[in-house]
C-alpha cells in the first residue's frame, strides 16, 4: 500500500464515547428482555469493575456476555444492534469526538478504532464514526456460523492490542516504521502497551491512575468531554 502520513488509532469505550458499549449493551439485553435482571446485571457490573481494576478474564467474559443473544436468528441479531445504535449509541455521540475522528481523517491519517469490546457491539458503531478500520475482539464460529462464546485469534485487549495492529498493518502491506508519527488515544491503564509504542500518546479522558502516569511522563491530555 501507498501509506499516509501518520497513523492514528483511537481507543472506543469512554474515550470516543462518553460510555462503556460493552457494559451498555449488557444493560440493554437486560432492559430488552433478552438476560435476567438481576442475575445479568450483577454479573455484568462484576466483569466491568474486573476489567477497570486490570484483572478482566476476557475469554470467560465473552461467554458471559454474548450468551443471551448469540444463538438468536440473524435478523434478530442484526435488529439489536441498530436499536441499541440507536437508541443507547448515537444520543451520546457528541460532536467534539466526531470532529476529532474527522480532523485526522482530514490530515489524510490512517484511521482505527482498537477496542477490547467485541465486533458484534463495535462494528455499527464504528461505521457511524465513519471509521473504516475496526480492530475489535473477534468471536469465534463454527462450522454453521453460530457464535460460540469464544474468541478467534488473538484479542485486541492490553499487549493483544498491539499484536492485532501489528497484523492489520502487515494485512496492509505496511508496518510502524513506514509512518512518520503515530498517535493513539485512551483513557485506560490497559491501553499501556499501545501506549507505549505510539510516538503520540495521548491521554483521553483518562482514569486517574492514566492521569498521573500522563504527567509523569509528559504525554498530551486531553479531556474531550469537559
Amino acid at each position: 500500500m501507498t501509506t499516509t502520513r501518520n497513523l492514528c488509532l483511537f481507543d472506543l469505550d469512554h474515550t470516543l464515547l462518553p460510555i462503556d458499549s460493552d457494559h451498555a449493551f449488557g444493560d440493554f439485553m437486560v432492559r430488552i428482555g433478552w438476560a435476567d435482571g438481576d442475575a445479568f446485571r450483577r454479573g455484568n457490573d462484576l466483569y466491568y469493575a474486573q476489567y477497570q481494576a486490570g484483572r478482566l478474564d476476557l475469554g470467560e467474559y465473552i461467554d458471559f456476555s454474548t450468551a443471551p443473544w448469540r444463538h438468536r436468528s440473524p435478523d434478530e441479531q442484526r435488529a439489536v444492534q441498530q436499536r441499541f445504535l440507536d437508541e443507547v449509541v448515537r444520543p451520546v455521540l457528541l460532536p467534539q469526538a466526531l470532529d476529532l475522528v474527522r480532523e485526522h481523517q482530514a490530515r489524510g491519517d490512517l484511521v482505527a478504532i482498537v477496542t477490547a469490546t467485541n465486533e458484534f457491539v463495535t462494528a455499527p458503531i464504528a461505521k457511524a464514526f465513519g471509521v473504516d478500520h475496526l480492530l475489535a475482539v473477534q468471536l469465534e464460529r463454527d462450522a454453521s456460523g453460530t457464535i460460540t462464546g469464544r474468541i478467534h485469534g488473538v484479542p485486541s485487549y492490553r499487549e493483544g492490542k498491539v499484536t492485532r495492529v501489528d497484523q492489520w498493518l502487515a494485512g496492509l502491506g505496511a508496518g510502524w516504521s513506514q509512518f512518520e508519527r503515530t498517535s493513539f488515544y485512551s483513557d485506560s491503564p490497559n491501553d499501556l502497551p499501545l501506549l507505549e509504542r505510539a510516538s503520540d500518546p495521548v491521554a483521553t479522558n483518562p482514569s486517574p491512575a492514566l492521569e498521573s502516569l500522563a504527567r509523569e511522563r509528559g504525554w498530551r491530555i486531553l479531556k474531550l468531554f469537559e
